[in-house]
């Protein structure tokens, strides 16, 4: 896995920009000789030169890392448009309301995309007491478990962490139109509309 920016990304995002290898460097303060090092690969800028470089280019850090822009499409950051994003080494669980580049544990975190459950990850959704209770039938066993439990209507978003060993079922908010969301460890995310 690439950890830090690369001469590639550079090049095209200088490129992108219109920039010669000397109107970056004078950006950023640099000779223009540092900048065609980094372009070559005989050479990495300094970590305190990513944010001006960033800015100079008109991306961020994170983008500039991966090496991938990242344009968020979701501008009235309605959540239902939003994105899940889980660390697969500690399992940390990020939403954004839309595209973002995310790295946990020195992972770069890719935006799970939501399916229809299977029969082995059908999502039980009934209403009593004034709340939602969304139940699986699926193991929670360390190596094979439901991480999180979520729910999503266009102005919130509630979310119950779960673990192993405890029941796969939460107890919610009652959101009549909402959005039930179930991360599978092993199989993704999977979704049903109450």
């Amino acid at each position: 896995m690439n950890s830090y920016v690369t001469g590639a990304t550079i090049r095209t995002l200088r490129e992108k920009k219109g920039y010669t290898q000397k109107q970056l460097a004078d950006r950023i303060g640099v000779g223009d000789k540092a900048v065609s090092k980094w372009e070559t690969g005989r050479g990495l800028p300094d970590l305190s030169l990513l944010e001006p470089l960033g800015a100079a280019l008109g991306v961020s850090v994170a983008e500039l890392l991966s090496g991938e822009q990242i344009t968020n499409r979701n501008r009235s950051a309605n959540p239902l448009r939003g994105r899940f994003y889980v660390c697969p080494v500690c399992g940390n669980v990020i939403h954004a309301m839309g595209e973002g580049a995310f790295h946990c544990c020195g992972v770069a975190l890719p935006p799970l995309e939501a399916e229809e459950p299977d029969g082995a990850h059908e999502i039980h959704v009934e209403e009593w007491d004034g709340r939602t209770h969304v139940t699986l039938d699926h193991p929670m066993e360390k190596g094979h478990f439901i991480s999180f439990i979520a729910q999503i209507r266009f102005d919130r978003l509630e979310l119950v962490k779960l673990y192993p060993e405890q029941p796969a079922e939460a107890s919610l908010s009652r959101w009549p139109g909402a959005v039930v969301y179930a991360c599978c460890n092993r199989h993704g995310l999977f979704r049903v509309r109450t």
